[in-house]
């Protein structure tokens, strides 16, 4: 049997765009380096940066049909993320998909299989990360789970949670712990902004390590140095 779970619960859209603009590694740092997906999965074009909550979806392989079903679920803010019941490099999506996700509101897709027709979708403007590209398409003849919890790219993802990727990758924010991952990466960011203006007036990094360095043993000597 297989079900599709309407009506799953989503993330606010105010917390959503905050991690967007935040982006993956600020995001993975404020959560402590956790939720990135393994970089197998390469966005179809550059510059790519988007967040929405997840509408996960399981496919057969070479089997495109549950994608299909899958559209019926999302909503303006969403992010389609689709995993393969087992490895397969097809081309599951492309522009007629495509098309029907972004008159849906949704901002991008997550896929660790192929795509296809990637000039089409990087004209249209709709970001997509996947394993491959490959034009071998697919059937429709198998069922399987909508809005289900997956793992994909190494990293467990259940629907509602954030997905947040740009052109570094992809990191999952779980829906429980997003606001707190907001406030954590934008005051990390803070941080960050007012270290960029030490080194722009010619400060170096190094020299707030200085003691831990000298504890470690590290020292500095002259040269010419025999050991």
């Amino acid at each position: 049997m297989a079900v599709v779970v309407q009506n799953t619960p989503r993330t606010p859209l105010d917390v959503v765009d905050g991690l967007a603009e935040l982006g993956t590694a600020t995001v993975s740092e404020a959560q402590g380096r956790t939720g990135t997906f393994l970089p197998i999965l390469k966005p179809i074009y550059r510059p790519a940066k988007v967040a929405g909550n997840a509408i996960t979806c399981e496919v057969a392989p070479g089997d495109n049909w549950m994608i299909h079903v899958a559209v019926t679920q999302c909503q303006p803010g969403d992010i389609l993320v689709v995993v393969p019941t087992s490895p397969c490099d097809d081309g599951y999506f492309g522009e007629l998909l495509a098309t029907q996700l972004m008159h849906r509101g949704v901002r991008g897709l997550i896929i660790e299989a192929g795509v296809r027709d990637i000039a089409v979708l990087t004209e249209m403007g709709f970001p997509v990360w996947s394993k491959t590209v490959n034009p071998q398409g697919t059937v429709k003849e198998t069922i399987a789970n909508v809005n289900t919890p997956i793992v994909i790219a190494n990293q467990y993802v259940e629907p509602g949670d954030v997905v947040v990727a740009d052109d570094d990758g992809v990191v999952v924010v779980k829906r429980k712990n997003a606001a707190t991952t907001l406030e954590a990466g934008r005051k990390r960011e803070s941080n960050e902004m007012a270290a960029r203006k030490r080194y722009e007036a010619g400060a170096l990094s190094a020299e707030r390590f200085g003691e831990q360095l000298a504890l470690k043993g590290l020292k500095y000597v002259d040269y010419p140095y025999e050991g």
